[in-house]
């Protein structure tokens, strides 16, 4: 913490302590007591069970996790070689070149998301390419949706190049493409694997576009969970999310081992 008195440090945390349980993580830890209860008692819930867990891990629970898993999987692998393609040849351009590229991959940021499903359903409901009631169209919404996320971590991490290392292996006589590969790409790995995480992370939780777009076979688990509580079922919601944030955060666990190893090489 950049604080360096001690009366600094502590006004830092109870500052923290303020803004961060209010905020988020005390709305977690209500869903997390939800998913163990099963009826409210006042303004907390009660009855304690597991009978939602037994509900959320396996049916058609499991397959919206598995959906959801390959999903975010397919659409962050994408979006990241897109996104890393773009920032590469971005770079190049210079400052002002680089300014319809940023414009145009930030454009899904920019807008709601359920406007990028619409897009999206509307291009590719009719021939020459029909994906209208296929898995391919929600991977195609998550991957153009999170897209710009990788252009942005990779843009910034290719800034913070040092050139020498490039202009030294040129000088050596290596080839453009070998530079690329065994010099920029293995710099820029800590961000790549930073980038695919928070990619993987927002696919995961994707619903406004994923409602607009999931075909009867291909429910995500964000798509269940909004059904479940929308038909009153608040407390199996409740553990449906839990278990989507487990899985997420164990998968972001992972990336981060491989981000730290990558940052050490």
């Amino acid at each position: 913490m950049l604080v360096h008195s001690r009366a600094g440090r502590r006004a830092a945390w109870a500052l923290f302590g303020v803004l961060f349980l209010p905020l988020f993580a005390l709305p977690l830890l209500v869903v997390v007591a939800a998913s163990f209860a099963t009826h409210w008692s006042g303004a907390f819930p009660s009855g304690p069970t597991t009978q939602n867990y037994a509900s959320a891990v396996q049916g058609e629970s499991l397959g919206a996790l598995t959906t959801s898993l390959v999903t975010a999987l397919v659409a962050s692998l994408l979006a990241l070689t897109a996104g890393t393609w773009a920032a590469l040849a971005a770079a190049r351009l210079g400052k002002r070149g680089k300014r319809l590229p940023d414009a145009l991959f930030m454009l899904p940021v920019a807008v709601p998301s359920v406007v990028v499903g619409l897009a999206v359903l509307v291009a590719f409901s009719k021939p020459p390419v029909l994906l209208n009631g296929t898995s391919s169209i929600v991977i195609l919404a998550h991957t153009v949706l999170v897209t710009a996320f990788a252009y942005q971590s990779v843009s910034a991490a290719i800034v913070r190049l040092d050139p020498a290392y490039e202009q030294a292996a040129a000088s050596l006589g290596a080839r453009p493409s070998y530079v690329l590969w065994r010099v920029r790409l293995p710099l820029l790995l800590p961000s790549l694997t930073a980038a695919a995480g928070l990619c993987f992370a927002l696919s995961m939780g994707e619903l406004s576009a994923t409602m607009m777009l999931y075909p009867p076979d291909w429910t995500p688990l964000p798509v269940r969970i909004f059904t479940a509580t929308d038909r009153g079922s608040l407390f199996s919601g409740s553990a449906v999310a839990v278990v989507l944030m487990a899985a997420t955060l164990l998968v972001l666990l992972a990336v981060s081992r491989v981000r730290t190893k990558a940052s050490y090489r």
